[in-house]
């Protein structure tokens, strides 16, 4: 039976039904749950996004209160996984232990196969209350320092900060963290997304299904763009050589990371919203340095190519700024993302089909069979 041409990368093919967010490509906007962006970038706080994929409306001030004291309740990781955190190898990618540990916390958890949307919740609680944990207490230990505890006091992303630098960062910093945890909170059908519906789809339980999320936000044509977008700016330099680095990347037909977009043909909201951001940390922090590279990047690229900045592009700079290693660029995309990788397993669950696509087979047909005297090849092991 003869299959449909596929689109290549799956483009354009919908794979079901969703209620936590939405892009309008053409006109470059973001909603959650109905909610633009930058409205939420502007008057929330990642507590309240994670409360809003997961319940379907923002929180009143009670349920906030009694949702963050729920996530600081789970913060603390299990002693034998901070161990196993000592264990690996110091110089092992963050992204990669991160991988690990999602995946050991599953045999922590008693409530591991309860498949109900109870026990679901319960373990988007501690999923997204654990991975800035399992960072900064692993940052900590591969730079042989002691691990800082959480505060019960601290939102998300002050807590990351404090336990990360075992100092409270200023209110600043801390909401500059909040706001890019925000944007990356949740983005469509994107390829991590879809891994982690494919692995529930199944009836896997949710720490396989976040465990082959991280894997896919690993790759630098996803998560891991951001991380290559500072190493292109330590490349560099200076601001006077971006227009020639530019130049001599596009003719050697090289991607530039942070520009392009599979969905969005304009630009990208988060990217607007981060650039801002960026331009106030740096002021605060004494240096523009890298924002202003960046600016001047997203120019050259522009006048050169007529691509728009992702939200990679910006992310980078607000995060090297706050003093975050470009190796945890990524793991801190995951920790943000996390509750909406919990929000589409969840969803998943409640309405479950088993994702079985198709293939369309291109290879040979009506090959005869040769015992392996007579077989012939050039093929060497």
């Amino acid at each position: 039976m003869a299959v449909t041409q596929p689109q290549s990368g799956l483009r354009d093919a919908v794979v079901g039904n969703t209620r936590l967010s939405s892009i309008d490509g053409e006109a470059g906007k973001l909603i959650y749950s109905g909610l633009d962006i930058h409205d939420l970038a502007e008057q929330s706080t990642f507590e309240e996004i994670a409360y809003l994929l997961w319940y379907g409306a923002l929180p009143t001030q009670s349920n906030l209160e009694r949702f963050g004291a729920k996530l600081a309740a789970e913060r603390e990781i299990p002693a034998a996984l901070t161990q196993l955190l000592r264990d690996l190898p110091t110089e092992a990618l963050p992204i990669d232990v991160l991988r690990t540990a999602v995946s050991a916390l599953g045999l922590f958890d008693p409530d591991v196969k309860d498949m109900s949307r109870e026990g679901a919740l319960k373990k988007a609680l501690r999923l997204t209350a654990m991975f800035p944990t399992i960072l900064a207490a692993y940052y900590r230990i591969s730079h042989g320092r002691p691990t800082v505890a959480p505060r019960a006091d601290l939102n998300a992303a002050a807590n990351f900060l404090y336990m990360m630098f075992d100092a409270v960062p200023d209110e600043q910093a801390a909401r500059v963290l909040d706001v890019a945890l925000i944007l990356h909170a949740d983005h469509g059908m994107n390829a991590s997304t879809f891994s982690a519906i494919v692995t529930a789809a199944t009836l896997s339980d949710m720490y396989s299904a976040i465990t082959s999320a991280v894997g896919t936000l690993k790759g630098p044509l996803h998560g891991g763009a951001n991380e290559g977008v500072i190493h292109n700016l330590q490349e560099i330099g200076a601001a006077d050589r971006i227009d020639e680095w530019v130049r001599q990347k596009f003719a050697a037909h090289e991607k530039i990371m942070g520009f392009g977009h599979a969905v969005y043909k304009a630009y990208d909201p988060r990217a607007a919203e981060l650039k801002k951001i960026a331009k106030e940390v740096g002021k605060r922090a004494g240096t523009t340095q890298w924002v202003d590279m960046t600016d001047r990047m997203e120019r050259a690229v522009w006048d050169q190519k007529k691509l728009y900045p992702n939200v990679d592009l910006y992310s980078a700079s607000v995060y090297y700024t706050l003093g975050i290693p470009p190796e945890y660029f990524t793991p801190v995309f995951a920790m943000s993302r996390v509750a909406g990788w919990c929000a589409h397993v969840i969803e998943q669950y409640a309405d479950n089909k088993l994702i079985r696509p198709r293939a369309n087979y291109v290879g040979a047909r009506d090959v005869p069979y040769a015992p392996i005297k007579d077989r012939r090849s050039d093929v060497a092991v």
